[in-house]
């Protein structure tokens, strides 16, 4: 019963994996200390394992990527790096077990971004033992995306140490600026967002782009605005100075009150562009968080249509540099679905490919023995009557081809 989750207990699938490998331990420890490590017993435990932790179709692989991120973020401090590189062998032997590694990899890469992108990864050497270990189970093909985020963080380094000294610290309006520059196809897909910009950042963007396409000619910049984030110089009352870290779109809502005391939140939300959900959230970390930085009318912890609010001068905290955590929107059942989604999607390319692979190899052959070959190639679980759909889409593209006489057999195409 610990891996199924007939009443979806979230509390349950929070603590499945830790669950599995307590389990694990004890039965291989039985196995050492009553059978001598048997070869028979241990290959039976093993296949046991993969039996009943494939019960449950992707979401253990899911579950085993958010753990992995649990112990790879910043602010871990369960264990030390050999007790992190022991956990991690730990895990890797449950991962061996998983079928659907891809459904794994899809939530390994989207956590992966966060810690990388915001500076949250507790280790890099960590980092990349894992990921190491990840190669060594799956391949080059499994990590290529994985590592080529690692790349590009190392390659966005030297662009901005290139930029810092082109531009000889002239930067407009005294803002300082660094960018990472991220390859579309490695990371997780983000929706744009536009947002109106302070002149200054804009004509630093138009400056940065300018120096980037001189080196990068034929390149094409897109500027996520969900992803960055600042550090203000705020003054309170008596002229005390504080640093805030922040997100872009609470930058942008701090300020506004440069020009003016108060805003409404139909006010803040013409003057930013920032979606309303999102502007709710990043006003709510603002005004009702643990830094309230601004005050809010009237008072409350939700943020609703004609609140308007105030910059707070009276704020005070004992750490000049101050991190307001953005209230996060937390993973909804829709995220999950909609990333379990773009690997199903991400699947049928490759049962497609192995379609027409076996059937350019072999030429002819019945529905059953194809059937067949598919369920020995493929690395991922998948059902019949998905298999006949993908079978049904290629021969409506003309990549094989029913036999006139017999309809169960298929012959390639050409």
């Amino acid at each position: 019963m610990i891996i199924l989750n007939i009443d979806n207990n979230p509390d349950k699938d929070r603590d499945m994996v830790q669950q599995l490998l307590d389990f694990k331990e004890k039965i291989y420890s039985i196995i050492s200390r009553c059978f001598t490590t048997s070869e028979k017993f241990v290959n039976c435990t093993k296949e046991a394992f993969e039996t009943f932790i494939n019960q449950r179709q992707n979401k253990p692989a899911e579950l085993i990527a958010k753990y992995v991120d649990s112990k790879l973020r910043a602010g871990n401090k369960e264990a030390s790096e050999e007790e992190l590189e022991r956990l991690l062998d730990k895990i890797m032997v449950l991962f061996r077990f998983i079928h659907g590694k891809d459904v794994f990899e899809a939530f390994y890469k989207k956590d992966l971004a966060k810690r990388l992108l915001v500076g949250k990864s507790a280790s890099v050497d960590a980092e990349k033992s894992m990921l190491s270990k990840l190669k060594h189970e799956c391949g080059a093909g499994f990590t290529g995306k994985l590592e080529g985020m690692f790349k590009d963080m190392e390659l966005s380094k030297d662009i901005m140490l290139a930029f810092k000294q082109h531009q000889w610290n002239a930067y407009p309006g005294g803002v300082d600026l660094s960018v990472s520059i991220l390859t579309m196809g490695y990371w997780p897909t983000y929706v744009p967002m536009d947002v109106h910009l302070p002149v200054e950042m804009v004509e630093l963007q138009e400056i940065f782009k300018r120096f980037y396409l001189s080196k990068h000619s034929g390149r094409k910049l897109q500027w996520q605005s969900t992803l960055g984030h600042c550090v203000i110089r705020a003054t309170f009352a008596d002229k005390v100075k504080k640093e805030l870290q922040v997100s872009l779109f609470q930058t942008l809502c701090l300020l506004l009150f440069n020009e003016g005391n108060e805003f409404s939140l139909e006010e803040i939300k013409q003057a930013t562009a920032v979606e309303e959900g999102e502007l709710k959230r990043t006003l709510q970390s603002l005004a009702c968080g643990k830094a309230r930085v601004l005050t809010k009318i009237p008072k409350g912890k939700e943020i609703d249509d004609g609140d308007k609010f105030h910059f707070n001068p009276d704020f005070k905290h004992k750490l000049f540099r101050i991190k307001i955590n953005q209230i996060q929107m937390k993973e909804t059942q829709e995220e999950n679905v909609s990333t379990t989604e773009r690997v199903f999607h991400d699947r049928q390319y490759q049962v497609d490919a192995a379609i027409v692979r076996i059937m350019k190899t072999r030429k002819m052959l019945t529905h059953n023995l194809l059937i067949s070959e598919l369920y020995n190639q493929l690395k991922f679980p998948v059902k019949p009557s998905d298999l006949k759909k993908r079978i049904e889409s290629l021969i409506d593209r003309d990549y094989m081809e029913r036999n006139k006489e017999n309809s169960n057999t298929y012959h390639y195409v050409a």
